[in-house]
């Protein structure tokens, strides 16, 4: 039987593939050291003037990354570090000379955020397989940067509780570090060998070196590990640990104020050495930063990117595959209540509840990582009132309901692995369910060169009837040397849909591409570094089977010896597109001419007091007086290692497009409109220290459409000018957000957090009004005022039974 892009085949050669022993990690040259058990108290002070750390192993050497892949580190800025231990956790003392030390760069900035600093961190790996690798990283203004790396991605969301001390001195500067083993994950055996890395960058000349050199021509950063040995007879301590929090609110919107308190906890518990689990218990997200909103005129929704720790931290695991969007779990309800004539909704929640959630994740010895989440929302009703009788009732609009995420995910030979996911939405009642299952992989060849890759996924809907669909994606890539290549085909039924527990858009498509790209690996002439990128896309629709476009795309970017960043492009679709969505009626389409875009962009050496990013980016339509204009300005100011300012300014001018207005039982109408949009941001910050932040986050975004002709759309796509449809369509949407934030990290894993919140938003039936005129109604719109106050702090179970 003929299956749709081979994707039987397939799956039997990458099953073939993934039987085959592929060492090509073995070749690679891993330096060792060797850790030394203390018998001494140390004071992470960062001062190495300990008596114990004088006979200790020296790791040093370090190798250029960037920009000069392989050049040996010179001996004025050489780097030295050694490893210590005992029953509690790793200790780490670090020298990084330097013959200026007035020029080490450190500003501050908030955890997790490195700006214009210099930094030395540690890359280990417990199970010493190249795949899962733990980072701590400390800037030389002190600041604690963690993260999970794999070979895939960098989670830097991921946060733990650690020691750190920096000192500047007349070599350089210093750090140390104690990494508790309860924050590690590693084997029961009597003897450890980690995997182990070291990195340091110097800021200023924007250099970047590792203790094991990491070779830029092929591979990932995870194959190029050393090894540390001599840590023997660990007992894995207990993982548990407490974070309850306290949160008040005062909430003062339209002349009404309201204040509650709410009180929960996270639980995190290290099942054993690979696996962890993480529950939240009464959560409280009111914190949480605001969304970006936008006048959304497309056929789907609008995506919002996750805000909320708790789903934020460790999804490593989760993400694989694109299936799992958590702003579903504690979203907006899956219905609206119906009503008769003489009945009006009067209270209609906008979010539900979220009851808790809980999650378990981790990775064996043996390279399989099992990922587990599970959510429980809350039953929400809204409230109809009769306007005759004003009678009040209650209809559910979300039942209790069941979120749960499962995944497998098996890796192998360094850069391989196979994956399979499953999500499943159930609800009480007559509410719909879902259910999704994917299966992906991605294989690498012995020698790290080239890749083979594919997935296919089905979802489920029962609502009534089953509706079942499909999707599925084939690529083969070269990775490696300077020039790339990538092959790929992929389709999407008609009845794909995830969004129960996912995010999809589009459907019904096939897509075929072709990727060619070209890099320089060391600095060349002028360069730094050089990327060129060519495309060609080709779309059509499965059913029934239609042609819809062909894409070619350019883009080059280049660093100079200043690190100054710039390039560009072009785009053109040269037969135009049939767009199969616009119309929001399955078979129908709109013709769309084709269109030329071009676009330069421009970024300062970011090392800089005042840093500049410019972009324009400008689409000609082979439509007279049809275009599409995006500028963007960006800049950032610093005004000292304490203060730093940034404004972005991102208008968007649409002249001509064309776009669905509306339907009746006989025809689809378009509109042809202007929109203008205008997006300012503006956050800045002052740091204290490492510990303490003041923070302001400002945004106002623009945006309105004046319609200027109406069309009845043809059944070939074409449009034909109608004057008896005219509705009243134009408008204008603001929406206004100030956050003003104050965080103080008081001890280690606690953090209290208090914020000031101004938001609202309009959107009015009329367009091209003045920019003052646009104020005034805004800012006429009642406005919210929210006042909060959230401490959490960190109870580790190690610490507390030695109170007891």
């Amino acid at each position: 039987m003929k299956t749709k892009f081979g994707i039987l085949p397939l799956i039997f050669f990458c099953v073939q593939l993934s039987a085959q022993k592929t060492v090509a990690s073995d070749s690679i040259s891993r330096k060792k050291l060797q850790a030394i058990k203390k018998d001494q108290t140390i004071k992470i002070d960062g001062i190495l003037d300990d008596e114990i750390w004088k006979n200790v192993p020296v790791a040093s050497n370090f190798v250029e990354r960037q920009p000069n892949n392989g050049r040996p580190q010179a001996d004025s800025l050489k780097t030295e570090v050694k490893f210590l231990y005992d029953d509690t956790g790793l200790y780490i003392a670090a020298q990084m000379y330097d013959p200026e030390p007035s020029k080490i760069l450190k500003e501050l900035t908030e955890r997790d955020n490195i700006a214009n600093d210099d930094f030395f961190g540690i890359i280990i790996n417990g199970y010493n397989d190249h795949q899962q690798s733990l980072e701590f990283i400390v800037t030389a203004a002190g600041v604690q940067v963690d993260g999970k790396l794999t070979t895939e991605n960098e989670d830097m969301s991921w946060n733990a509780v650690w020691y750190s001390a920096v000192k500047i001195n007349d070599k350089g500067w210093t750090v140390e570090m104690k990494i508790p083993f309860f924050e590690l994950r590693f084997p029961k055996k009597d003897i450890q060998e980690f995997g182990l890395n070291m990195i340091r960058k110097i800021k200023r000349t924007n250099t970047m070196y590792d203790w094991n050199h990491v070779d830029n021509q092929k591979g990932n950063y995870t194959l190029y590990d050393g090894v540390l040995n001599g840590v023997t007879e660990i007992k894995t301590p207990t993982r548990l640990s407490f974070t309850p929090y306290f949160s008040t609110y005062v909430n003062s919107f339209d002349g009404k104020t309201e204040m509650n308190v709410n009180g929960g906890m996270d639980l995190k518990y290290g099942i054993n050495d690979a696996f962890t689990f993480d529950m939240t218990l009464i959560p409280d997200f009111g914190q949480a930063n605001f969304d970006n909103s936008i006048l959304n005129l497309t056929p789907f929704e609008q995506q919002f990117a996750e805000q909320r720790s708790f789903f934020m931290e460790g999804t490593e695991l989760f993400s694989k595959g694109d299936m799992f969007y958590s702003r579903r779990v504690g979203g907006s309800p899956s219905r609206y209540p119906d009503t008769t004539e003489n009945e009006t909704v009067t209270e209609y929640p906008s979010k539900v509840k979220l009851f808790n959630a809980f999650k378990i994740s981790g990775r064996t010895k043996k390279g399989l990582g099992i990922g587990i989440f599970n959510g429980i929302t809350e039953k929400m009703e809204a409230t109809i009132q009769d306007n005759q009788t004003r009678a009040i009732r209650k209809e559910v609009v979300e039942p209790w309901t069941n979120y749960n995420v499962l995944v497998f995910d098996q890796r192998f030979g360094g850069n391989s692995s196979v994956t399979l996911v499953n999500t499943n939405t159930t609800r009480t009642g007559d509410f719909r369910d879902a259910n999704a299952t994917g299966l992906l992989w991605n294989i690498a060849n012995k020698n790290n060169t080239y890749n083979y890759y594919g997935n296919f996924k089905g979802s489920w809907v029962m609502d009534g009837d089953t509706k079942f669909g499909n999707r599925g994606t084939v690529g083969i890539g070269k990775f490696s040397g300077k020039n790339r290549f990538e092959v790929n085909a992929n389709y999407v039924s008609k009845d794909w849909d995830i969004n129960d527990l996912g995010f999809s858009t589009k459907t019904n498509y096939g897509n075929h591409n072709v990727w060619y790209g070209y890099r320089i690996l060391q600095p060349t002439g002028k360069l730094n570094n050089m990327y060129l990128n060519f495309n060609l896309n080709y779309y059509h629709r499965l059913e029934s089977f239609l042609n819809q476009k062909l894409i070619f795309n350019h883009n080059n970017s280049f660093t100079n010896k200043k690190f100054q960043s710039f390039g560009g492009g072009v785009e053109f679709t040269p037969y135009g597109e049939k767009d199969i969505y616009e119309p929001r009626t399955f078979g129908r389409y709109l013709k769309v001419p084709g269109y030329f875009d071009s676009w330069l962009w421009f970024e300062s050496d970011s090392r800089k007091k005042l840093q500049y990013n410019i972009t324009l980016d400008y689409y000609a339509y082979d439509q007279k007086g049809r275009n599409y204009v995006v500028p963007s300005l960006y800049l950032r100011y610093r005004a000292s290692d304490k203060l730093n300012l940034i404004w972005k300014f991102n208008p968007v001018f649409s002249n001509n497009e064309v776009g669905y207005s509306g339907k009746d039982p006989d025809n689809i109408y378009m509109g042809r409109r202007q929109r203008n949009t205008y997006e300012n941001a503006i956050t800045g910050q002052y740091t204290f220290n490492e510990k303490m932040t003041l923070a302001l986050a400002f945004r106002h975004y623009f945006s309105d459409v004046t319609y200027k002709q109406f069309y009845i759309l043809d059944n070939d796509g074409s449009l034909n000018a109608n004057t008896a449809y005219n509705p009243s369509l134009n408008g204008t949407y603001n929406s206004w957000n100030v956050d003003l934030r104050y965080s103080w990290w008081f001890a280690p894993g606690s953090q209290l957090t208090l914020l000031y919140r101004n938001a609202t938003s309009n959107y009015l039936e009329i367009s091209r009004m003045r920019f003052k005129n646009n104020f005034d109604e805004l800012f006429s719109t009642p406005m919210i005022n929210n006042f909060s106050l959230r401490v959490t702090y960190f109870l580790d179970y190690n610490r507390m039974k030695s109170w007891f």
